[in-house]
């Protein structure tokens, strides 16, 4: 059993920056894939970042250049880092993980709230 906690979300002028953590308990962390997905009021919550546990990283395209996605396995912690923020990235962004690269992702924290004001 993986439980993940998210923090760092919080309100932010448009063209500004965040950093969301994510910190998971267990001492296989290493192993886990870890993904960033969100959720916009009256929207289906939607990916936004992945990163495999050897490193490899994957975003939406409506991220890509703006959000970098990394991990720290020493401190069991995967952060999103967002600039560039736009009014259209607020949302409540989750913080997921899972073992096997072909399957759904398995364990979900409860969420942080980003509000981007214009």
């Amino acid at each position: 059993q993986v439980q993940l906690v998210e923090s760092g979300g919080g309100l932010v002028q448009a063209g500004g920056s965040l950093r969301l953590s994510c910190t998971a308990s267990g001492r296989t962390f290493s192993s886990y894939y870890m993904g960033w997905f969100r959720q916009a009021p009256g929207k289906e919550r939607e990916f936004v970042s992945s990163i495999w546990s050897g490193g490899a990283t994957s975003y939406t395209d409506s991220v890509k250049g703006r959000f970098t996605i990394s991990r720290d396995n020493a401190k069991n912690t995967v952060y999103l880092q967002m600039n560039s923020l736009k009014p259209e990235d607020t949302a409540v962004y989750y913080c997921a993980a899972k073992l096997t690269l072909g399957s759904a992702y398995e364990y979900w924290g409860q969420g942080t709230q980003v509000t981007v004001s214009s």
